[in-house]
């Protein structure tokens, strides 16, 4: 059911990161596969702290193939916004005498993502206030300066950014890969919990793609809707649900609809590992690609919402046909 979903709504490369287990996910993935019954790419990650356990299963299994593929893990710095548990380095209008939750022990955390990136593994982790993103960036520099590789180090979410923190995602070559839906619904209710000057830097797509970041855009589904049309939406518009924010949520963080495209297409390719075989079309590429109802490139944000998927293809082969 979720892998025709995501299909009905273009999604041709999923990056599924459990929170719970992981390798149960991990092996029904797999046995779909071997069945020829997964008709989307599938990146599939496992929790942070069970790095040891899939840097075995790597040695026993290898790291799949560019249909499905595995060897990525994900941790928690800090809890959400919306239940003030982001943790910021100021606290809370809504309560002065917090500045959120450490999910994850510090010490643990930060030996985890070391250990992980040693053993060659990839590692993405959750992020959302100022001070734990700060908190991540330094310890993924840490391990940049311990091994000199490929890491593609990732934050999730990357919500609340500090000011230095902006520049620091292009320099250290992080990944910031955030979820564009969100401010949707954010914006109605942000004000609440932490103040102007803090709010300017949240989802600040434009500062990030501006300073050369490399930015991927996704769902967080379900939390927010999978459709990627949704999230193109947001970025361009930022336009928020209580209809409070006519030309923008903080607008001067407005991107176009080019660069929200290659936020979800080119971009999530390379976070993926998989820059080489999707993720544009190009001679050579395998064949992944989705037919509109609309040109995004000449209709208005607010039409983007209405546009719909025609077609899907995976691998050269159609996995959804809109019925007229």
């Amino acid at each position: 059911l979720a892998t025709q979903h995501a299909v009905e709504n273009g999604v041709t490369l999923v990056n599924d990161i459990s929170f719970y287990g992981g390798f149960p996910e991990l092996e029904t993935y797999r046995r779909a596969y071997q069945k020829n019954e997964l008709p989307v790419r599938v990146y599939s990650f496992v929790p942070l702290r069970e790095w040891k356990k899939l840097n075995d299963y790597v040695t026993k299994n290898g790291k799949g193939d560019g249909y499905l593929k595995w060897g990525g893990l994900k941790g928690f710095v800090d809890g959400s916004l919306g239940a003030a548990t982001a943790w910021f380095y100021q606290p809370y209008v809504s309560n002065a005498n917090s500045t959120g939750l450490i999910i994850t022990d510090t010490t643990l955390l930060h030996n985890w993502v070391l250990g992980a990136d040693s053993a060659g593994l990839h590692v993405t982790v959750h992020a959302i206030g100022d001070r734990a993103i700060d908190f991540i960036l330094n310890t993924f520099e840490e391990a940049q300066l311990k091994k000199k590789a490929d890491h593609r180090f990732r934050v999730e979410h990357a919500q609340h950014l500090s000011k230095q923190s902006i520049e620091r995602f292009a320099a250290l070559h992080v990944i910031a890969s955030v979820q564009p839906y969100h401010l949707v619904d954010d914006g109605n209710w942000a004000f609440k919990r932490i103040d102007e000057d803090r709010l300017k830097r949240t989802y600040a797509f434009n500062s990030l793609l501006s300073n050369h970041a490399m930015v991927t855009f996704g769902s967080d589904w379900t939390v927010a809707p999978l459709n990627p049309l949704e999230g193109i939406y947001a970025a361009v518009s930022r336009k928020t649900g209580d209809r409070k924010n006519p030309t923008g949520w903080f607008p001067e963080q407005k991107i176009t609809v080019e660069q929200a495209l290659r936020c979800y297409t080119s971009n999530n390719a390379f976070a993926s590992f998989l820059e080489n075989k999707t993720g544009m079309l190009k001679q050579g590429m395998l064949a992944d690609f989705v037919v509109l109802s609309k040109n995004l490139f000449t209709i208005t944000p607010d039409e983007i919402r209405n546009t719909n998927v025609q077609l899907t293809v995976v691998n050269g082969k159609e996995v959804y046909k809109r019925s007229q």
